[in-house]
């Protein structure tokens, strides 16, 4: 199991601490440093059965330097938009779990993080 983590994300800080509580094994990615190629990227959307612009943060200053609210969420687009996740690592919703089982969750509740042990 890895987690895509921003340290200084409450929501992240959380969903490490509830792995800790319950003695799961993982490991940490920091992805603002360590940042997801578009491949690993597209391959986490895959896990999750998503598309880039479900995981994409458009409140952040990069989202509207980029005008990202007025792109096409259409198979068309899809590139488009992992380019720019790559390219602005911030932009990525967090945290992302990946689960044993090859699926994924976006773990900012307590639940989900839950449900990514349970796989």
């Amino acid at each position: 199991m890895e987690i895509w983590i921003n340290p200084a994300c409450s929501k992240c800080r959380s969903a490490v601490d509830l792995l800790d509580d319950e003695g799961a094994e993982y490991t940490v990615r920091r992805y603002l440093e360590d940042v997801p190629s578009p491949d690993e990227i597209r391959a986490v959307l895959e896990r999750l059965g998503l598309e880039p612009w479900d995981i994409t943060r458009t409140q952040e200053a990069a989202a509207a330097e980029l005008g990202l609210k007025e792109w096409p969420k259409e198979a068309g687009s899809r590139e488009r938009w992992i380019e720019a996740l790559a390219a602005h690592p911030k932009l990525i919703q967090r945290p992302i779990i990946t689960a044993d089982d090859g699926t994924a969750v976006v773990g900012r509740t307590d639940e989900a993080v839950r449900d990514a042990l349970g796989r």
